[in-house]
């Protein structure tokens, strides 16, 4: 029952408790210990909502930031990723393979922010010998939704 559960909130998780258990066949209280269950074990590490901040009036630039490092000896990767997500502007960071080491996603108000995060806060750490950064232009789809409303086609429809 807990991959069923999770598969569900992963994609709603407002999903109305007593709505789910009827659709696990099962009552709303067993769910709902699952769920304390799971959060206890941190198998659920956290609940999001996902916004399209372009259609708000906060100015927010999201960056992916590929980082090359040296890892520290009996720490690997570990020590130096802990240090990174302790920066508040810091959403997300990922061990990844290829030529850099960890994609760390981060937010500020301007280019100008990222920028000077990366130049003066990141590059800076003794284990970083090498970073690239991406900007986000536009999301079409994040976290599995579609952003934004999908254009569909409006021409009428000749027939001979």
């Amino acid at each position: 029952m807990r991959e069923e559960i999770l598969t569900f909130i992963e994609k709603n998780s407002r999903v109305d408790l007593k709505e789910l258990a009827v659709i696990l066949g099962t009552d709303e209280a067993t769910v709902a210990n699952e769920l304390a269950q799971m959060e206890k074990e941190r198998v659920i590490c956290g609940y999001h909502t996902l916004i399209d901040w372009d259609k708000t009036s906060l100015d927010k630039v999201t960056a992916l930031i590929e980082v090359r490092v040296t890892p520290q000896r009996g720490e690997g990767f570990d020590k130096i990723a802990e240090r990174i997500y302790k920066y508040p502007e810091v959403t997300s960071v990922y061990l990844i393979s290829g030529p850099y080491d960890l994609m760390v996603i981060l937010e500020g108000k301007s280019l100008r922010d990222v920028s000077m995060f990366v130049t003066d806060k990141l590059s800076t750490l003794d284990q970083v010998v090498g970073t690239a950064t991406h900007f986000i232009l536009k999301k079409y789809k994040d976290h599995g939704t579609v952003m934004g409303q999908i254009k569909t086609d409006e021409r009428m429809v000749i027939t001979p």
